[in-house]
C-alpha cells in the first residue's frame, strides 16, 4: 500500500552570501597556503639609510614581510574590511552583496566591490542590526556602518554552492530538487523512506546538513508544498523542525500571514485593502465570490489558501545504471554467439526496469572486435562498434526488444571476430498504461506489432509498413490511399453498435481492380443486361443505378454512371459507363 505523498522543504537562510564568502574563504586558504612556499630570508645586515638595499639569499624570493596586506582575503581578520578578528559564523558579520556581479569577483578580499552608486541585492542578519536593507546604495550602507564588507554577487559561485549542497541532501533522500529562482530553498522526497526511519530520520538528516551551511536552518514537512514552505518561514528563530500532519494543512496555514500564499501581487493588494491578513480569513471567503471578482487566479489561490495544493516539484531521482557486459570465451565469426549473450543481458535489464516502473527507450549495444590485437604486446588495442536500437514506444518486454536488437545485429556486417558484447539502456520511460485483459483471448500486445513494424521497415525500407486511409473523393479508385504508418493520421475506431433484435447487416468490400477492364454491354434501354467479358457472355440478373457522378472540371474532370450488377455465378459487379471519352464500359471491380 502506498503512503500519502509527503514533501519535505529545507530553506538555509542567506545563502548567497554563504556561498560568496566560502568561495572568498577558500582563495584565501589557497594564497596563505603559496605563501607558506615561499622561502624565508636571512636577517638583514645593519646599513645606514643611504646604502643601497642588497639581496641577500635568492634574489627572485621577497620577503614575506614586505608582501602588501591585500594578498588574498582574510575573512576574519581583514584589516582592510574592518572586521576584528573573531570566531562567529558569516551571518554574523556585517557583510552585504551588490547587485550586477555576474562574473566572478576579481576584487574579492577588498571592500569597496561596485561603484558608490551600486545597490545592495542580499545583507547578512549583523548588517540588518545595523540598520542596513537590501535596495540601499553602498554609500548609504557605509554611511550606516563604517565595518561592512561589500562584495559582488557572483552567480557562478551561488550555483556552485547550490549544486554542493543539493548533492549533500542526496544522502538523506534520493529526491532532492533546489527551488528555481530561490537560491537557499530545496524540495525533499519524504515518501517511501518508512524502511529508513521515516520522516524523523529524514528529518535528523536534513538538519544536520543544513545547519553545516548555516546554525539557524528551517526544515520542514507537509503533504502539500505551500504548507511545506510557508513552515520555513513562520516562527523564525523558534523552531527549526516543523512537522504539519497528514490532512491538517489547512489548519496550520490558517493563524500564518496571507503573504506566505503565492499569489497575484494585484489580488494580494484587493485582500490587503479589504483587511484580510491572515491566511485562514481569505480561506473562508466562498469559492463562488472569489471565482466571480478574481476570476481562476483567485480561486487557484483560494485553493492553496486552503491547502489544496496540487504542485508537485520536479524531484529529482537519479536514473540506474543499466549496462550488461559480457565477453566470449573464444571470438567468434557469426553473431549466433552475440544473440544468445544479448538475449541474457536483456533478460537481466528487463528485469530491473519492471522493478523500477520504467520502460526501454533507447537500447546501445557494443560490439567489441578482435581485429586489433596483435602477437606482440605493442600489437594494439580491440576497438568497438555501437549501435542503437530506438523502439517506436518504450517497452519493458524482453520479446520486442530481443526482436528490435537482433535485426540490427544480423544486418552488420562484420570486419572481424567479436570477443566481446555490451548491452545498455541509454534512456528510459515511465511504463505505458496499456494493459492486457487475460480473460480475452483476442487480446494481443500492440508492442509486439510495433517490433515486427520496425523490423519490416528495417529490413525492406521505411515505406514498406502503410494502412489504408479515407480521402476526400466521390471516384472510388481515389476514395482511399495507403499512407506511411509513422505519418498517416491516427485511426479512430467506431464504438459497436447496439445489440438488436434485427439480423445483422451484411458488410461487403469493395475490390477495385488496378486499372478498369472494358467491355461490352447490351443493353435494355439504359439498363445493362448482359455483358461479354474475355470471349464470354455474363448474363446480369440485376442491375442498380445509375449513379452519376463528375466533377474536378479544374484538374482532372470525369462524367461517369455507375450501376451494381449482379451476374450469373460471378457475384456482384461494379459497372462504370464512362460519358467523357466514348461513352466506354468498364468494369472497376466486384463486392465480397
Amino acid at each position: 500500500m502506498q503512503s500519502a505523498w509527503r514533501v519535505a522543504c529545507v530553506r538555509i537562510p542567506r545563502f548567497p552570501i554563504g556561498a560568496v564568502w566560502r568561495a572568498i574563504e577558500s582563495r584565501s586558504r589557497e594564497s596563505e597556503a603559496q605563501l607558506d612556499l615561499l622561502p624565508e630570508l636571512p636577517p638583514a645586515s645593519p646599513r645606514s639609510p643611504q646604502e643601497p638595499s642588497r639581496s641577500h639569499g635568492n634574489a627572485g624570493a621577497p620577503n614575506r614581510s614586505s608582501l602588501p596586506s591585500t594578498v588574498g582575503p582574510v575573512p576574519q581578520s581583514s584589516a582592510a574590511d574592518g572586521i576584528p578578528n573573531t570566531e562567529l559564523h558569516w551571518d554574523d558579520l556585517p557583510i552585504a552583496l551588490t547587485e550586477g556581479g555576474g562574473g566572478r569577483d576579481r576584487t574579492a578580499g577588498r571592500t569597496g566591490t561596485g561603484g558608490r552608486g551600486a545597490r545592495l541585492r542580499a545583507v547578512t542578519t549583523a548588517a540588518g542590526r545595523a540598520g542596513i536593507r537590501a535596495g540601499m546604495t553602498t554609500a548609504e550602507a557605509r554611511s550606516r556602518c563604517a565595518r561592512l564588507s561589500i562584495r559582488s554577487w557572483d552567480e557562478q559561485v551561488i550555483a556552485n554552492g547550490i549544486t554542493r549542497a543539493t548533492a549533500s541532501f542526496l544522502a538523506a533522500s534520493p529526491q532532492v530538487s533546489p527551488v528555481a529562482g530561490a537560491p537557499g530553498v530545496w524540495w525533499i522526497g519524504a515518501s517511501g523512506l518508512d524502511a529508513i526511519g521515516g520522516e524523523r530520520a529524514l528529518v535528523r538528516t536534513l538538519l544536520r546538513i543544513a545547519r553545516g551551511w548555516h546554525p539557524r536552518a528551517r526544515v520542514a514537512i507537509a503533504s502539500s508544498c505551500v504548507a511545506a514552505r510557508a513552515a520555513t518561514w513562520s516562527d523564525d528563530g523558534a523552531r527549526s523542525v516543523t512537522v504539519v500532519p497528514p490532512d491538517e494543512c489547512a489548519a496550520f496555514l490558517a493563524p500564518l500571514p496571507l503573504s506566505l500564499v503565492p499569489m497575484d501581487a494585484e489580488l494580494r493588494l484587493a485582500l490587503h485593502a479589504l483587511g484580510l491578513r491572515t491566511v485562514g480569513g481569505f480561506a473562508a471567503l466562498e469559492p463562488g465570490d472569489v471565482e466571480q471578482r478574481w476570476g481562476d487566479t483567485g480561486l487557484t489561490a483560494l485553493r492553496l489558501a486552503r491547502g489544496d495544493d496540487w504542485r508537485r516539484p520536479a524531484l529529482l531521482r537519479p536514473e540506474a545504471e543499466r549496462t550488461v557486459s559480457a565477453d566470449l570465451s573464444l571470438p567468434a565469426a557469426t553473431m549466433e554467439p552475440v544473440l544468445f549473450l544479448v538475449r541474457a543481458a536483456l533478460d537481466r535489464l528487463v528485469q530491473g526496469l519492471v522493478a523500477d516502473a520504467r520502460a526501454a527507450a533507447a537500447i546501445a549495444m557494443t560490439v567489441t572486435l578482435d581485429d586489433g590485437r596483435g602477437p606482440l604486446p605493442s600489437g594494439g588495442r580491440a576497438h568497438t562498434v555501437t549501435r542503437e536500437v530506438r523502439p517506436a514506444r518504450a517497452l519493458a518486454r524482453v520479446g520486442p526488444l530481443f526482436e528490435r536488437c537482433r535485426a540490427l545485429l544480423e544486418s552488420f556486417r562484420l570486419t572481424a571476430p567479436v570477443c566481446g558484447v555490451t548491452v545498455a539502456i541509454t534512456a528510459t520511460a515511465p511504463v505505458p498504461g496499456e494493459q492486457g485483459d487475460l480473460l480475452d483471448t483476442a487480446w494481443r500486445d500492440p508492442a509486439a506489432a510495433a517490433a515486427a513494424f520496425a523490423r519490416l521497415r528495417a529490413e525492406l525500407g521505411t515505406e514498406v509498413v502503410v494502412r489504408p486511409v479515407a480521402c476526400d473523393e466521390h471516384r472510388p479508385e481515389r476514395a482511399g490511399a495507403w499512407l506511411d504508418i509513422e505519418s498517416a493520421p491516427p485511426l479512430i475506431l467506431s464504438p459497436p453498435a447496439a445489440s438488436s433484435d434485427r439480423a445483422p447487416a451484411i458488410l461487403r468490400t469493395l475490390r477495385l481492380l488496378e486499372t478498369p477492364e472494358a467491355v461490352s454491354v447490351e443493353c435494355t434501354g439504359a439498363i445493362p443486361v448482359a455483358l461479354w467479358r474475355q470471349g464470354q457472355r455474363i448474363t446480369l440478373t440485376r442491375a442498380i443505378g445509375p449513379e452519376r457522378l463528375s466533377g474536378d472540371w479544374w484538374k482532372d474532370s470525369y462524367h461517369r454512371d455507375y450501376w451494381r450488377c449482379r451476374g450469373d455465378d460471378h457475384g456482384e459487379l461494379l459497372l462504370l459507363l464512362d460519358h467523357a471519352t466514348t461513352a466506354a464500359w468498364y468494369v472497376q471491380g466486384w463486392y465480397d
